[in-house]
């Protein structure tokens, strides 16, 4: 299967919705919350799965700049001042066909250790 290649990346004007559109025909709307968590960064993941961090408070966040990186991602700086993890194609991709189980999953994964969105 061919990588995923982006036909459009649109922020919004309210800096809270990134619209994500692929050569398949498939369009994403991916809110700032959920790239600002699942940021690829080390500073989030960390360097391995044990490692990685789990991010709450950011319900409020927003994207103020998407930055080009070459021609194979964008890196995305956030108003909470984060801006290290690079987007790949196939990363943000990934992120929108499967919003709904990552979503719930970090939703329940705040809920059990006792965190808020807020």
């Amino acid at each position: 299967m061919a990588e995923p290649w982006p036909t459009e990346i649109r922020l919004k004007k309210d800096r809270h919705m990134l619209a994500v559109s692929f050569e398949g025909g498939e369009t994403f709307e991916l809110p700032a919350e959920y790239l600002r968590v699942f940021s690829p960064s080390a500073e989030v993941q960390g360097h391995s799965p044990s490692e990685r961090k789990l991010v709450s408070g950011k319900a409020d966040v927003m994207v103020i700049e998407v930055e080009p990186i070459g021609n194979y991602a964008v890196r995305l700086h956030f108003d909470d001042l984060h801006n290290s993890g690079i987007f790949t194609w196939s990363y943000l991709y990934r992120l929108g066909q499967d919003f709904g189980s990552l979503w719930a999953g970090y939703l329940e994964e705040l809920a059990e250790n006792g965190l808020s969105r807020r």
